[in-house]
């Protein structure tokens, strides 16, 4: 069986950096999300080793390889992504957020009764299989790292007969997650302006949201990873905070990778040292190897800001250790 583990994160959590801390060890394999959005058909989006994406000999070795091993892979649209955007039903059913046993169970029938989901999730998963398997030969390691914002995607991939999963719930002081999400660019972005929106640069002003949308995403995004980590055994997945992670990244990846069955002393101290060939956050193209805690929202977010947030989801937060 294929180990892998899934990184699994509200966005704007810290996910990019972990996933690149975890990829400074050898026996870790990881393009950050397995199944990314947004890359587009733009020629100046950047890998996270500086090329621009099409022109990187990672991602071109990787198509050759998927197409010798019979998949279709395009770094426009990924393969792997678990969706049916040509059935209008397949779309609503698949995307509403994890619900729980009972509601995905009636998620399962509606997909089984009324769109061809059983015939075309094999695919999918042969897709995920495919790459896997590819990346983690391109670096000649054992175990592959996968990240999302996505409990669904987490619930197949815990299906894929030939996955052995592990779960690294990481978490994040939604105060700082809302800020990052009320304005991404100066707060979830590359530090240099020109690198951000993966290389393309930009204010990033359409995904802007305001403080009770921001709370209230970041709210449903932790119940629906609350609702598909009751369905593991405790074995199977560990939590991780992202304050924990920056104040001691060594005793937090020590504890991480033996959670992994890795040895802690096998990685890199430099983390951007490494080969990487990572999706996801503009931080991935940042120069400094400096991991610093980001507690802007301290200062930046007006009281106003933090009783909406407490309104919506201060119960979320001071659940998870936030006061």
């Amino acid at each position: 069986m294929t180990q892998l583990t899934y990184v699994l994160a509200a966005s704007h959590s810290g996910s990019t950096l972990l996933t690149m801390l975890l990829n400074s060890h050898p026996d870790v394999a990881t393009i950050g999300e397995l199944a990314p959005g947004g890359i587009g058909d733009s020629p100046q989006y950047r890998c996270s080793c500086r090329s621009p994406i099409r022109e990187c000999p990672f991602w071109q070795w990787v198509t050759s390889e998927a197409a010798r091993n019979g998949l279709g892979f395009s770094i426009d649209d990924f393969p792997t992504r678990f969706r049916m955007p040509e059935s209008r039903i397949g779309r609503r059913l698949l995307g509403s957020l994890h619900r729980g046993p009972g509601l995905e169970l009636l998620r399962d029938m509606g997909l089984s009764l009324f769109t061809p989901w059983p015939s075309r999730i094999p695919e999918i998963i042969r897709a995920n299989e495919i790459l896997v398997d590819v990346i983690l030969e391109y670096y000649h390691a054992c175990l592959f790292v996968d990240k999302g914002n996505l409990a669904l995607r987490l619930k197949y991939l815990l299906r894929v007969p030939s996955f052995d999963v592990k779960v690294i719930h990481l978490t994040r002081d939604g105060r700082g997650v809302a800020l990052a999400c009320m304005d991404p660019a100066a707060f979830a972005d590359a530090k240099d302006p020109a690198r951000r929106s993966g290389g393309m640069g930009g204010d990033r002003m359409k995904e802007r949201l305001s403080m009770a949308q921001a709370a209230y995403e970041w709210r449903r995004c932790m119940e629906e990873a609350e609702h598909v980590l009751r369905c593991l055994d405790r074995s199977q997945w560990t939590e991780v905070r992202y304050e924990e992670l920056c104040m001691d990244p060594d005793a937090t990846l020590s504890r991480l990778f033996a959670f992994l069955a890795l040895d802690p002393d096998k990685r890199s101290d430099d983390f951007r040292s490494v080969e990487n060939h990572i999706v996801g956050n503009g931080m991935r193209l940042d120069a400094t190897s400096e991991i610093r805690l980001d507690g802007r929202w301290q200062e930046t977010l007006t009281k106003q800001d933090l009783r909406v947030f407490d309104d919506t989801a201060g119960e979320m937060n001071r659940r998870h250790g936030h006061r």
